[in-house]
């Protein structure tokens, strides 16, 4: 070979060399973020063109697929009453992309998770058609229709958990939303979601996982078990050192009750079951800033929570000594979403124990296969066995014979505590009406609930936990109860 074609040969080789490099550098090293690419229309048109696998309910789907019409994308998704199912499974668009269930479990319910990699492959073989997983959810059906009828046309959300396991029962929010309006790619899908976003009532915010409320009331819970769990009192029934009126620390300005209660040197049990905020403002100063900080995040304060969905974290906040006492009765910088409180009343319905809450029960491959089940956790101990039954006899007494007797349940033992907090600069704005609270059965607690409303149409004399939130918190509990009957 003279030098010239030599030359070429060797030029040539170069070339097929830098090209093979440059494609095994594009499909293996850029891989993951080509396909992850938001302008990689392939991918999307990839993802759109089977079947999206469901998310379960009861064992039948609440979610589904059709075909769309004059779209390179082949289906979209559509959901079954979208506005009561949407907190708990977020949406799934072909414009806008994806949130919470629909989101987190994404490779399932698509098909293209690691998990489902030998089903691929499998199907490559067989010539199946390709279809996305499940996801099999926690939820109790009855118990979420019951909590999103309750709240109806009023703002609020429901929080209902399984104290024993930590399995996610309901988790409703008002004003919702229906996911299916803008699950395509259309003007018209665009202009619906533009909608919703514009909405000053936020149908589209989660309540129950990203709203943060102060809690009122339901807080005293919380810290009559740090007055227990740092012994400074053992007897529920015995007096307490809290005089009326009780001066704030640091403050010339004295700690009000609601109405004629009997409030001087009440015992637990009895601020508990009147709600003295005497009691527990000076309950708060006793047990110190930092100690309250410790106790409130035995109950998980300060840490966001995973369900997988995430919930913002709930602030018990490090402050002075009059702050301090306010927070102590869930009022001033202290802040709860609905999930927090239902895990305070979830831990000390069973027996101080706090389990990780969740809400995906199984994954599921496109052949029913069983790929994940959930193994329940304890996510701490926020109180002894002990102390949470002392807190449980409190608990009852408000629903026996104090401010949370909507609550009851013929032939069960309910415990609950009522909440009226306090919204806006000065008390200005209606108030949130709260209520937590568990049913116990002879096999110990199934179901623990916190509900929150804000109703801007009623009166402010009528809002109360006792009034507009218990009687949510109670057919959520029947509906939970009834099911297991």
């Amino acid at each position: 070979m003279n030098k010239p074609l030599r030359r070429i040969a060797i030029f040539c080789g170069i070339l097929v060399l830098a090209l093979l490099v440059r494609t095994n550098y594009v499909q293996y090293v850029r891989a993951d973020e080509l396909n992850s690419n938001e302008h990689n229309r392939r991918v999307q048109i990839e993802r759109y063109a089977h079947e999206r696998g469901n998310i379960i309910v009861d064992g039948e789907p609440v979610t589904g697929s059709v075909e769309t019409e004059d779209s390179d994308f082949k289906y979209k998704r559509v959901w079954k009453n979208g506005p009561m199912w949407a907190p708990v499974t977020g949406y799934s668009s072909q414009a806008f992309d994806s949130s919470q269930l629909e989101s987190i479990e994404d490779g399932i319910l698509t098909g293209n998770g690691d998990q489902l990699f030998f089903d691929r492959t499998l199907s490559m073989f067989t010539g199946e058609k390709k279809t996305g997983g499940n996801i099999v959810t926690t939820l109790d059906g009855a118990a979420q229709k019951a909590a999103f009828k309750g709240l109806g046309d009023k703002k609020g959300a429901v929080a209902a958990i399984d104290p024993q396991t930590g399995a996610i029962l309901a988790l409703a929010s008002t004003p919702s939303y229906d996911p299916s309006v803008f699950a395509g790619n259309s003007l018209k899908d665009s202009d619906a979601r533009q909608k919703l976003l514009d909405d000053k009532d936020k149908p589209m915010l989660n309540r129950a996982l990203r709203e943060t409320y102060p809690p009122g009331s339901t807080f005293k819970v919380v810290t009559a078990s740090a007055a227990l769990e740092n012994g400074l009192y053992t007897d529920i029934d015995a007096k307490t050192d809290s005089p009326l009126p009780w001066r704030l620390p640091q403050s010339t300005n004295l700690l009000q009750n609601e109405g004629n209660i009997p409030c001087k040197d009440a015992s637990l049990r009895e601020a508990l079951r009147w709600s003295c905020n005497t009691v527990f403002g000076k309950m708060s100063d006793d047990v110190g800033n930092e100690k309250m900080i410790e106790q409130a995040g035995k109950f998980g304060f300060n840490d966001e929570v995973f369900t997988p969905t995430r919930a913002d974290a709930s602030i018990y906040p490090k402050d002075n000594q009059p702050q301090n006492a306010m927070a102590g009765i869930g009022q001033a910088s202290n802040r709860a979403t609905p999930l927090q409180m239902a895990m305070v009343a979830s831990a000390i319905a069973n027996d101080g124990k706090l389990m990780q809450p969740y809400m995906v029960a199984q994954r599921q491959a496109p052949n029913l296969d069983v790929i994940y089940t959930h193994e329940k956790e304890q996510l701490s101990q926020p109180l002894s066995a002990e102390n949470a039954q002392k807190v449980q006899q409190m608990m009852e007494t408000v629903v026996k014979d104090g401010t949370g007797t909507n609550a009851q349940i013929d032939g069960v033992t309910v415990g609950g505590k009522t909440g009226t907090a306090q919204h806006g600069l000065n008390n200005s704005e209606k108030p949130y009406a709260w209520f937590i609270s568990y049913a116990k059965t002879d096999s110990g607690s199934p179901v623990a609930v916190a509900v929150v409303v804000e109703d801007g149409n009623a009166n402010r004399d009528d809002i109360s936990g006792g009034g507009l939130a218990a009687p949510i918190a109670k057919n959520v509990m029947k509906a939970v109860l009834d099911g297991k009957r």
